[in-house]
């Protein structure tokens, strides 16, 4: 099973990839959508977006894809437009026919740390070892999209066990 995270942002999208084999999980793919705005129109953005990230669904086919809720933001200019590269990726991804989990940050830290108020570092970290990777993650954003496929991973996890727990009672 392929598992892809995304950490939605306004000009950087972060993109996880792990496969799922048993019990154990791999790293894929990792990375960063660039959505340069230098001179685009939002919508000639968001069209980036979407051809962009429709390449990678392309690739990797992912069966299911857990994704980052917007949760708090300072400023409102930024929350509408991650707000609205949210909606484009949740568009693509009904386009590609993938199922889609959402989960908060709070989340999303406790599935990978088993704190939900972990720090950045401290999530980063997590991923790494969860997913053997030697060297350290340099972008935050695919670092924070693979904790969110992690997450929908454990969540996965989770279900089955709910579900195998009220057939047998």
């Amino acid at each position: 099973m392929i598992i892809m995270g995304i950490d939605p942002g306004d000009t950087l999208i972060g993109f996880g990839v792990i496969k799922k084999t048993g019990s154990s999980i791999a790293l894929v793919a990792h990375g960063c959508i660039a959505v340069p705005s230098a001179g685009k129109t939002t919508p000639q953005k968001l069209h980036e977006l979407e051809k962009k990230l429709g390449e990678i669904l392309s690739l990797h086919a992912p069966d299911v894809i857990g994704i980052e809720d917007i949760f708090f933001f300072k400023n409102l200019k930024t929350a509408i437009k991650v707000a609205q590269a949210r909606g484009v990726i949740l568009a693509t991804c009904e386009r590609h026919h993938v199922a889609v989990l959402e989960f908060t940050p709070l989340q999303i830290k406790q599935a990978v740390t088993g704190y939900g108020r972990a720090e950045k570092k401290q999530v980063q970290k997590m991923v790494q070892a969860i997913l053997g990777i030697k060297s350290p993650l340099t972008q935050d954003d695919a670092a924070d999209a693979l904790a969110a496929a992690i997450c929908t991973h454990s969540s996965m996890i989770l279900k089955t066990l709910e579900q195998s727990t009220r057939r047998t009672v």
